[in-house]
């Protein structure tokens, strides 16, 4: 799975939030005041069929697009890649900088928590089990 570009991501994550959609509909929901043109979300639209992220449906001579990946997917993917280019896979290492950066909130932290809590609890079954 490739990764995507800035554009790409915007274009996705609109996707992502209304299942199914033209681009004119993806415009309407385009977050900045600046607009891209029509023809540039065609294209980053074209682009993302070719890297396998979006199909579509026809209907006459318009399509109607839907993502054939999904978010949590890519975003599993990213965080891998971002884990072992950037990080050599050390996830500590890897949460140390988010920390160190004061991106992570009490509330991140508690969920966390929770998280590895659920992790080690289940890793303890299969290793008893």
């Amino acid at each position: 799975m490739k990764l995507l570009t800035p554009l790409e991501l915007k274009v996705m994550n609109i996707l992502w939030g209304l299942k199914k959609a033209f681009v004119k509909e993806i415009l309407e929901r385009w977050p900045d005041e600046r607009k891209p043109a029509y023809n540039t979300i065609s294209t980053t639209i074209r682009i993302l069929q070719e890297k396998e992220y979006v199909s579509y449906q026809a209907f006459g001579r318009t399509h109607q697009y839907y993502p054939l990946v999904s978010k949590f997917e890519y975003q599993k993917r990213l965080v891998t890649n971002v884990l072992q280019d950037a990080f050599s896979g050390s996830v500590s290492s890897l949460f140390s900088a988010l920390v160190d950066e004061k991106h992570v909130s009490e509330d991140d932290l508690d969920d966390i928590q929770s998280i590895i809590n659920e992790n080690k609890s289940e890793q303890d079954k299969d290793n008893k089990g």
